[in-house]
C-alpha cells in the first residue's frame, strides 16, 4: 500500500514558523508531505486548481495555515472531498481569534477540521490519524509516539517531585 501524501499549504511565507513545525512531527513519523504557499485571496486560481486535482496527485489531507481572514481552509475544501485541517495562525491585532472565527465557521457541508490557533503539531498529527485509519504503520508510528510523550510526562513528573516549594 502506498502511503498518501500530506500537503501543509500556507496563506503567506510569514506563517512558516508555525507550519514548520507541522512538518517536524511529519518527518518523525516518516509520512510524505509537501509545503507550498497559495492564497484564497491572491492566487485563488492556484489554489482551486490545486485542492480539485490533489486526489488525483496521491494526496490523502490537505492542511491549511493562515491568518486574518483564514480563509484558505474553507476555499481549499469547497474544491476537494479530501479531509482539510485547518491552522488559524496569530498574525494580526486580534491574537489569533479573527483567524479561528473564521476557520472553524464553515457553513454546513463543506467541513473544515479546525485545531487551536498556532496548532500546527496537532494537524500533523491529526493528518496522520486520519491516514492511519487505513494503514496500520502509521497507527503503530502514533502509538510509540504516544508512549514516548507518556514517558516523557512521567519523567518531568519525577524531576519536579523531589522539589520543594514554598515554606521550607
Amino acid at each position: 500500500m502506498t502511503i498518501k501524501k500530506i500537503a501543509i499549504i500556507m496563506g503567506s511565507d510569514s506563517d512558516y514558523p508555525v507550519v514548520k513545525n507541522a512538518g517536524t512531527i511529519l518527518t518523525e513519523l516518516g509520512l510524505p508531505f509537501i509545503t507550498r504557499v497559495m492564497s484564497a485571496h491572491r492566487t485563488p486560481e492556484l489554489v482551486e486548481a490545486f485542492a480539485s486535482g490533489a486526489r488525483d496527485e496521491g494526496f490523502g489531507v490537505i492542511i491549511a495555515a493562515a491568518g486574518k481572514a483564514a480563509h484558505l481552509a474553507g476555499v481549499i475544501a469547497a474544491h476537494t472531498s479530501l479531509p482539510v485541517i485547518g491552522i488559524p495562525i496569530k498574525s494580526s491585532a486580534f491574537g489569533g481569534l479573527d483567524a479561528l472565527l473564521s476557520t472553524v465557521q464553515m457553513p454546513k457541508g463543506v467541513p473544515v477540521a479546525t485545531v487551536t490557533v498556532d496548532g500546527a503539531e496537532n494537524a500533523a498529527l491529526l493528518a496522520a490519524q486520519i491516514l492511519a485509519v487505513q494503514d496500520q504503520a502509521i497507527a503503530e508510528k502514533l502509538s510509540a509516539l504516544r508512549l514516548q510523550m507518556k514517558e516523557d510526562a512521567i519523567a518531568k513528573d519525577k524531576e519536579y517531585a523531589c522539589h520543594t516549594f514554598g515554606g521550607e
